[in-house]
């Protein structure tokens, strides 16, 4: 599908403003440049205090900053306040992925965002995190819906990020982007769970900041 046939997006309930929590700039190219192509107002919030180590956490900021600029997309940096992120998964450890460690971490990453959404006059809440293959969908709306509940006149925005090729376009945009490619979740436990199946299988450990997309062959964010 070619960028000509991109959906026209409409915000549900005549909403006016979205603020889109960003996990990483390949999910959220293909989501930014949809929202973007609808003349829909939004701005970027980072806030992803899992993100482990710190120099992962900067390389992944500083690629969606960069993204952001080049669309002259509003980006707020809040905070990493990972400390706050260990206390609330302490006993979650073991937890595989799509568990309940990960419901956990996108409540509080979007508890965060929709405070700030209703704090700065956002009436919209939504997410890149689900265009990836490898997330829950439900289980992540179910977070977003969650936050939003907590302030009047807020609503979290599930759309599908993955339908109409935009799963496609995802990994087509961080190709011509070279974006960082990151190669597990984002977590100190998903890197310990992605390292010990790479050894079971004979691969090298994770090198962090080695891998671009579009300078080697790359699979899917």
């Amino acid at each position: 599908m070619t960028e000509l046939q991109r959906p026209q997006l409409v915000l549900p309930e005549n909403r006016k403003k979205v603020l889109l929590h960003s996990c990483c700039a390949p999910c959220s190219g293909e989501v930014m440049e949809a929202i973007t192509a609808s003349g829909i107002d939004y701005a970027i919030y980072f806030y992803n205090p899992n993100i482990h180590p710190d120099r992962e956490y900067e390389i992944r900021k500083n690629e969606n900053i960069r993204f952001a600029e080049k669309h002259n997309i509003p980006f707020i940096d809040a905070d990493y306040d990972r400390d706050n992120w260990f206390e609330r998964v302490k006993g979650l450890e073991n937890e595989p992925e799509r568990g309940e460690r990960c419901t956990v971490c996108f409540d509080m990453r979007f508890e965060r965002t929709a405070l700030y959404a209703y704090e700065n006059g956002y009436d919209t809440i939504s997410s890149s995190l689900g265009i990836s293959r490898w997330k829950d969908m439900n289980q992540i709306n179910g977070s977003g819906e969650r936050a939003a509940a907590r302030y009047p006149g807020l609503i979290y925005w599930t759309y599908n990020w993955r339908k109409g090729g935009g799963s496609a376009r995802m990994i087509e945009i961080s190709k011509r982007e070279e974006f960082y490619q990151q190669e597990y979740c984002g977590c100190v436990y998903s890197l310990r769970d992605t390292n010990r199946y790479r050894r079971s299988q004979g691969r090298e450990r994770i090198k962090i900041g080695v891998k671009y997309y579009g300078k080697e062959d790359s699979g899917e964010a």
